[in-house]
């Protein structure tokens, strides 16, 4: 129930700016809250404890509340802001305090991790980071200022390539950063 419950947050994520340009014209903005609302505290509920997400879960729903309250179509646009302001909290707030999180997920994989990649996961944590903001602030000027047509390719094509560009360039340089070493 946990992965299915994942998997329809994920695809809300994914088609969230498609649904939010074409279904405009057949559903409310409190039917998307609703629709929204629902998976997030499916998520709070069945979600193992991990950092974060408890906190990540009830803004989003606090998001989703004011969303079915306001019913408000300029509203709906600022989801991507939001998600975006969530990670960049998460990946910025571990550079500051803990275990900056990529490198507790390479320590899944590689427990004994050498002083070269903990410096090196924390680069990648900080390039994530500067990603989040970037996008916050095109999502958000995108929302404020352009028409939703744009908005939709930015927030539902263009910010997925560069989240795929940069994995793809991370992964790269994390190989030859491994056959140096």
């Amino acid at each position: 129930m946990k992965r299915l419950i994942g998997l329809g947050l994920l695809l809300a994520g994914l088609l969230y700016p498609f649904a939010v340009h074409f279904g405009l014209a057949h559903f409310a903005p409190w039917q998307f809250a609703l629709l929204l609302g629902v998976l997030w505290l499916a998520r709070v509920l069945s979600a193992p404890k991990r950092p974060g997400a408890r906190w990540t879960a009830l803004g989003a729903l606090a998001f989703c509340s004011v969303l079915a309250l306001s019913n408000s179509a300029q509203l709906l646009r600022w989801y991507p802001v939001l998600i975006s302001a969530v990670m960049l909290a998460l990946f910025g707030s571990s550079l500051l305090r803990g275990m900056p999180i990529v490198e507790r997920m390479a320590r899944l994989r590689e427990p004994a991790l050498p002083a070269s990649a903990v410096r090196y996961t924390r680069r990648v944590t900080e390039a994530w980071s500067l990603f989040f903001l970037l996008n916050g602030l095109i999502a958000a000027a995108l929302t404020l200022w352009a028409p939703l047509s744009w908005w939709t390719l930015y927030n539902g094509v263009i910010a997925y390539a560069a989240v795929g560009l940069l994995f793809a360039i991370e992964w790269l340089i994390r190989q030859r950063v491994r056959g140096r070493s």
